[in-house]
């Protein structure tokens, strides 16, 4: 069995900045983590290994200083990690980079789980995984609260709103995560030696736009079908009053009063 596990980095904060010209992220200066949904992926996938020998790698697409979610991930015990960068990539919206991501996956070769996060806390989209899957031509289950191997199949469930959802499923297929699937480990210490010294970056491939087939016009920043045309953070106004009065009747009513002229009743 041999799983890849799509893993991103993403700002460490609330406080997010936003570029007015090109509406994406300012990450300058800012802490970077490694997804928390995509860190639950990454655990079952190390589950799957651990049960069945499976083959784990690790891709994530970003510049160079995302090898720091690799590295966290073979510590953890990925046995390989492939950083996908180039300028050229740079400013991708979700169909740009689920291109650039799938047209990695193949070149890796076979493969039979694909697994990805819900969702990035940057861009709450939830929308890499399901055209990742797309663009491989391959099933997809989305929310997956639990996965089990039955002979050449997964028995795969499912959670929304609605209910759960059982589902039989047989390889390739992507699957992507939610944080009910499990509780992620924390590296050993002899995983984080290994992989935060030499050897760890010996197992750290990096592909380029020149190692990848895309197309050029579907990808970065002016390959992105997506068009921002206004991105800004909003501003909290805060605003607290005393209501006075002789008693609660009175405050009450002034109360009233001061959200009706406020249209808020």
């Amino acid at each position: 069995m041999r799983i890849i596990v799509c893993l991103k980095q993403v700002p460490d904060t609330n406080e997010v900045r936003i570029n007015q010209e090109t509406g994406t992220l300012i990450r300058d200066g800012v802490p970077s983590i490694m997804n928390p949904d995509d860190k639950n992926a990454l655990e079952e996938a190390l589950k799957l290994k651990d049960e069945h020998g499976a083959e784990l790698i690790v891709i994530s697409m970003g510049p160079p200083q995302a090898k720091d979610v690799l590295k966290e991930a073979l510590a953890m015990g990925a046995d390989e990690g492939i950083l996908i960068s180039d300028r050229a990539f740079g400013g991708s919206d979700t169909w740009a980079t689920a291109t650039i991501i799938a047209a990695a996956i193949e070149k890796i070769g076979s493969y039979d789980i694909v697994f990805c996060g819900r969702q990035a806390i940057d861009g709450d989209t939830a929308q890499v995984g399901p055209e990742i899957a797309e663009f491989l031509n391959i099933p997809q289950v989305t929310y997956v609260k639990e996965v089990k191997v039955k002979g050449d199949k997964l028995v795969v469930t499912r959670f929304t709103e609605y209910g759960e959802y059982v589902f039989e499923v047989a390889a390739p297929v992507l699957l992507t995560a939610i944080k009910e699937l499990n509780t992620p480990r924390y590296p050993s210490i002899k995983g984080i030696f290994k992989a935060y010294g030499d050897k760890g970056e010996e197992k750290i491939k990096i592909f380029s736009f020149n190692d990848l087939v895309v197309d050029p016009t579907q990808i970065g920043l002016k390959g992105s079908p997506t068009n921002v045309y206004k991105s800004f953070v909003p501003v909290k106004d805060k605003h607290s009053e005393i209501i006075e009065g002789q008693n609660s009747k009175e405050k009450a009513d002034t109360l009233v009063r001061k959200l009706s002229e406020l249209n808020l009743i």
